[in-house]
């Protein structure tokens, strides 16, 4: 044990937990960032807003795989975070915010920032708590990080009022929970491979706890062992890379028609780490009728939820995985493609769909289609580029393979079912902080990108060189074509006065390029990609079309909303 204050616990913590990232702005200075000066191995990220702490530490979270941890000041900064916690609740993203609260002593008095933030938190965190005490933070810590990352992962928030924080202790040692990973049930694996053996058409959802479990090799593994296609849904993404044989796409509202027709004649229907949510299924209509279904799930409350299964494992993915392959491979002999008539049908389809996608993008016309900018950007940021994307309708065709392809596991950062607009904007500096390495471009509509371009300069002074693609309609895209089809009312929608925004850009010492031209796609794309090889971040504005949508974007509203385009 050693004599230290509640906010120096809180920093011993995160030394001991190994997190390199702090992102939040202070308020007092003297809670948690005083102690942070004698802490160099943790790097503060200051931005520009609260929420914006939250969405660079999921994107961080996602692309590491560690837990990302935030923070804001009392009252209106903590409320600043609750955005971003609900984004990260429906994401099973594991962070912790460990923030202050007034000194308890002035506690209903109306003192200074006084507000019930327990209470804003509550309804979007897997834990809430307040410390009560100096020599319980240790204790409170380690509970945060065990339980965001355990079981089905998510954010826990931790109050820690300036008299706790402030006050002195002898503290115990603080030690880090171990990563605890659960099995299925053995006769329920049986199940499952009896009905895997049975089944001729085959189909598999991986969804973003096939990320969070680390699965992306046994998930691969599975599909080529018995010749399932896999489907993804936005946060599935990059848990199998885009250009396998079996990859077919994403699922929902994001199908192309390959994914359309290998699921609605599959059999069987496998779903991984999926809340089958209503998008992901066209309101749970995506799945065929007769198809049996196996649902795989950490979380025994998500098991039946929409879909009922057939057979139900609740266990984590990655290891439920390794035991259906362990159970399969003692029955089946591993097949070739060429071996398989049915994948052999579908690799040549696939090829088919490809060079009619690419016929369809090579025509350029005025104003740019997005499709075309979504294929340039796959041919020159290529392997090795962490796609981060809003979910506006524009933004919608970096969801639609092979329009754009995810090519390396893990590498991609989306919205969960709540989208969140500007997630992906600020998130894009989260991801490049988590992989220098590599590249990162962010698709975004306009209405998106004036939400939080502000942190441009955040990606300037913490040297996170991103490309910034603004698919600009100058308005509300989603809102404004449903008004297109209820009878071209329009309301509140366009942004008649607009930012310049590659002169915003210039002016936060990024690189900025307007695009009008087809024929200049290309050369904006590399131009940008040179410049984030140089260290600088860059915006480049894409004026499109604004009523050129993908086909799943009109299924969904002929199916979920009744209307017909």
């Amino acid at each position: 044990m050693s004599r230290m204050n509640g906010y120096e616990a809180v920093v011993d913590a995160l030394l001991k937990e190994k997190v390199k990232y702090f992102f939040g702005l202070p308020g007092n200075p003297r809670a948690v960032y005083e102690q942070l000066y004698d802490a160099p191995e943790i790097k503060p990220i200051l931005v520009r807003h609260e929420c914006s702490g939250v969405l660079m530490a999921m994107a961080y979270a996602r692309v590491s795989g560690e837990t990302g941890v935030c923070y804001a000041p009392p009252g209106p900064g903590v409320a600043n975070l609750v955005p971003g916690f609900l984004e990260a609740y429906y994401t099973c993203t594991p962070l912790v915010a460990p923030c202050p609260y007034i000194d308890l002593k002035n506690d209903g008095k109306a003192a200074l920032q006084e507000c019930d933030q327990l209470g804003m938190f509550e309804p979007v965190t897997k834990w809430t708590a307040r410390v009560p005490l100096p020599e319980r933070v240790p204790w409170y810590m380690r509970r945060a990080f065990y339980l965001a990352r355990n079981g089905k992962p998510g954010p826990v928030f931790l109050e820690i009022p300036y008299n706790v924080g402030f006050g002195e202790a002898e503290m115990p040692e603080y030690i880090p929970p171990k990563h605890v990973r659960m099995r299925g049930d053995p006769e329920q694996i049986r199940a499952a491979v009896d009905l895997i053996l049975r089944s001729e058409r085959p189909v598999s959802i991986a969804g973003g706890g096939t990320v969070l479990s680390g699965a992306q090799r046994e998930l691969v593994q599975f599909a080529e062992l018995v010749g399932i296609p896999v489907m993804t849904t936005p946060r599935g993404r990059g848990s199998i890379p885009e250009e396998h044989p079996l990859a077919i796409g994403q699922v929902g509202i994001y199908r192309t028609k390959i994914g359309k027709q290998i699921q609605s004649e599959c059999d069987l229907l496998i779903t991984v780490g999926s809340r089958n949510e209503e998008i992901e299924s066209a309101a749970w209509t995506h799945k065929p009728q007769d198809a049996k279904f196996i649902q795989i799930d950490i979380d025994p409350f998500e098991i039946g939820r929409n879909w009922i299964p057939d057979v139900a494992i609740a266990g984590d993915a990655k290891l439920v995985l390794n035991d259906l392959i362990d159970a399969l491979s003692s029955r089946v002999k591993k097949k070739t493609p060429e071996e398989m008539p049915r994948i052999r049908a579908l690799v040549n389809a696939k090829e088919e769909y490809e060079t009619e996608v690419e016929n369809e993008c090579r025509a350029h016309t005025v104003p740019i289609k997005t499709k075309q900018v979504m294929r340039e950007l796959t041919r020159v940021f290529g392997r090795d580029t962490i796609l981060c994307n809003e979910n506006g309708m524009q933004d919608l065709w970096s969801y639609y393979f092979p329009y754009y392809k995810v090519l390396s596991g893990g590498d991609a950062f989306a919205p969960g079912n709540q989208t969140l607009m500007g997630m992906a904007v600020a998130g894009a500096i989260g991801a490049k902080l988590a992989a220098p390495h590599k590249k990162v471009v962010c698709t975004t509509g306009d209405g998106a990108f004036q939400m939080f371009m502000k942190e441009m300069p955040t990606a300037v002074q913490y040297h996170a060189p991103v490309t910034w693609v603004v698919l600009n309609n100058y308005s509300l895209g989603w809102p404004k074509f449903y008004q297109k089809v209820l009878g071209e009312r329009y309301i509140a929608t366009d942004f008649t006065v607009q930012p310049d925004f590659a002169k915003v850009a210039e002016a936060n010492r990024c690189f900025g390029q307007h695009v009008e031209r087809p024929q200049d796609v290309e050369p904006a794309l590399k131009t940008a990609l040179k410049k984030n090889s140089e260290g600088v971040p860059a915006v480049v504005d894409f004026v499109i079309d604004p009523w050129d949508c993908p086909e799943g974007f009109k299924d969904f509203f002929r199916a979920l909303r009744g209307i017909e385009i």
